[in-house]
């Protein structure tokens, strides 16, 4: 499921928060916590341990980085267990005036995968708009 958002600024910018896992909560829509952080994040393999939900009823899990090409692509197999797994690819491409994210999510593992895809698109694609929009904030606020 594909959302994409223009944002006035370069790739660049746009890859300085994707490239901080300590932003993720901020604008990651059902991130609250971020435990840690690998060191070499976004390296291939990296992962950002998170938490998902209010708490006290928090998921503790993991994101892993699948593909990186900075301020290219990001790929991400993110975990939400007991709900599964989904695939999360987020691409930036140069715009006049700007960069296009998009950001494409399927869920690929768990009981989410069974979820037919129609209904997959009703949750995901506003949660990921919204996602869009808070990076948007972040992206154009940031110092």
């Amino acid at each position: 499921m594909q959302v994409d958002r223009f944002v006035p600024v370069e790739p660049a910018r746009v890859w300085k928060v994707l490239s901080d896992g300590w932003t993720y909560p901020l604008w990651v829509v059902g991130a609250t916590h971020m435990r840690a952080v690998d060191a070499d994040f976004p390296a291939v393999g990296t992962r950002l341990h998170h938490s998902v939900g209010a708490w006290p009823a928090q998921i503790q899990d993991r994101t892993e980085v699948l593909a990186c090409e900075p301020e290219r692509l990001l790929e991400l197999k993110a975990h939400a267990w007991p709900s599964g797994a989904a695939r999360v690819r987020i691409t930036l491409s140069p715009e006049p005036g700007g960069t296009r994210v998009a950001m494409n999510e399927h869920a690929e593992a768990g009981p989410a995968a069974l979820i037919p895809d129609l209904a997959q698109q009703a949750m995901l694609v506003p949660r990921n708009k919204e996602s869009l929009a808070r990076l948007d904030s972040i992206v154009r606020n940031r110092p």
